[in-house]
């Protein structure tokens, strides 16, 4: 599967977008060869693989706003030499800084590809093409539309639950391609028009897309999955537990035995993003390995383990004793997550059947307001898998305090995977260097390129 991802990728991306770091755009000769990448259905499917290839991409989800999701929290410690990186991790960001400027254009890129799929399908000349397969093509296509803006709102955005989703967001793109000069932006949405738009693409999508698709494809387990989280975000607790109950109830998913399931299509896995030796983050900044790896290992090491997050395991956790390794300083501790340093070769890990009865179990408990059973039930089987004993009812204060332990323990289960800044700004909690929802330099801000070329992107505040 991994092959034929990069021989379509490779394919698609000579007869299709630009991978320029400057501008959004297509030339003349290249818009032609668009139409051509969707000339009949083995284009179209082709087209449709490169979008999957636009999400590889490192300032995707190849591991740059992962690694800066738990740095900007709590749970990574950035020592690395990137000076726009150590601005992030200080709170001193100017709106000139190129790694921004890079997830934010790198996320349009893969938005734009999704919205070519989205967009021509429909008219592919192509009698062998039938109705219901152009539909699980526009679904996939709709779900990879649905998780880059939900990246990138989560980014550039404050919180919904912050005022209501009433803050500025990101502007939503449509159109199936940029023809030739600078794309001009269109007007932001608010987060509540943007969470809008994410929900209706992967509740149009779910009726049409296939169950599992090898696990490195969107699947109606995978949109059930992210509206779950896309709830639990928006704080709609109802509807947080019931797409999470009717991924869980599909039985194509099931929590693994252990922690041996990294890199490996189990039915722990919801949704991967498939990398190779060949065909990954590419470039030489480094992937998810590179980053959370030691130097000796030849990667670049810039992403141990805070302090706080090796205090928050108990003595005899699982997931820290099977999933860490030391320097060979022995003073820095890594995670084992992502061990291919050498060539990026691990998958992405974006949603697996873990994060969805975390989703479960922190619904249950808002709606409860106390010590909810089946959610403490969840609790205790996790902690089980990790080899701790469980809790009881009377070991919590009140509602608030088992909250926090659900949030704890999400955050060992899930660390390293890109969850944690978010877990915390959307409950109100504070990230690094102590900033609360709506402070200046809790989000990032919107590249001053983008608006000096004249897009109606009102900035952040405090850039």
């Amino acid at each position: 599967m991994k092959n034929i991802l990069v021989l379509f990728f490779l394919s698609f991306l000579l007869i299709a977008f630009t991978g320029c770091e400057d501008d959004l755009e297509l030339q003349p000769e290249q818009e032609l060869s668009i139409e051509g990448a969707f000339s009949n259905e083995v284009a179209a499917r082709a087209s449709l693989t490169g979008a999957y290839g636009r999400i590889m991409f490192l300032d995707v989800f190849g591991a740059m706003p992962q690694i800066i999701a738990d740095f900007q929290a709590d749970n990574v410690d950035f020592i690395g030499s990137f000076p726009t990186l150590q601005d992030i991790r200080n709170s001193s960001v100017l709106a000139d800084n190129t790694s921004i400027g890079a997830i934010f254009r790198d996320h349009y890129r893969a938005i734009l590809a999704a919205n070519a799929v989205i967009d021509r399908v429909p008219g592919v000349d192509d009698p062998g093409f039938s109705e219901e397969e152009r539909a699980a093509v526009i679904a996939e296509a709709k779900f990879i539309r649905a998780k880059v803006n939900f990246s990138l709102v989560n980014l550039f955005a404050q919180p919904y639950t912050f005022d209501d989703g009433a803050s500025p967001g990101i502007a939503i793109v449509t159109e199936p391609d940029v023809l030739d000069g600078d794309f001009i932006f269109p007007p932001r949405s608010s987060v509540a028009e943007v969470y809008n738009a994410i929900e209706n693409d992967l509740l149009e999508a779910v009726d049409d897309l296939p169950e599992v698709n090898g696990r490195i494809r969107a699947s109606v387990g995978g949109a059930n999955a992210l509206l779950s989280r896309l709830y639990l975000y928006k704080g709609d607790n109802v509807q947080a537990a019931e797409r999470a109950q009717m991924v869980i109830d599909e039985g194509n998913y099931a929590l693994a035995p252990n922690y041996n399931f990294y890199n490996q299509l189990t039915a722990e896995t919801i949704f991967d993003v498939a990398m190779s030796a060949a065909d990954n983050s590419r470039t030489g900044s480094g992937g998810w390995a590179s980053f959370y790896n030691p130097a000796e290992l030849g990667a670049r090491g810039d992403c141990p383990f805070s302090d706080d997050l090796l205090e928050a395991f108990e003595e005899g956790d699982r997931r820290f004793l099977d999933l860490h390794q030391v320097d060979a300083s022995g003073e820095l501790i890594y995670t084992t997550k992502f061990p291919d340093a050498q060539s990026n070769s691990d998958n992405a890990p974006m949603i697996r059947i873990t994060e969805v009865y975390l989703n479960r179990a922190e619904a249950l408990a808002k709606m409860a307001n106390g010590v909810d059973d089946e959610a403490l039930e969840i609790i205790n089987t996790l902690r089980e898998r990790a080899g701790l004993d469980g809790f009881e009812a009377g070991d919590f204060a009140d509602g608030d305090d088992f909250l926090m332990t659900i949030l704890d323990e999400r955050r060992k289960e899930l660390c390293f995977e890109g969850h944690r800044r978010m877990d915390l700004l959307r409950n109100g909690l504070p990230i690094i260097n102590g900033l609360m929802p709506g402070d200046n330099q809790t989000i990032m801000p919107i590249p001053v390129r983008e608006i000096d070329l004249g897009s109606s992107l009102p900035q952040n505040p405090g850039y």
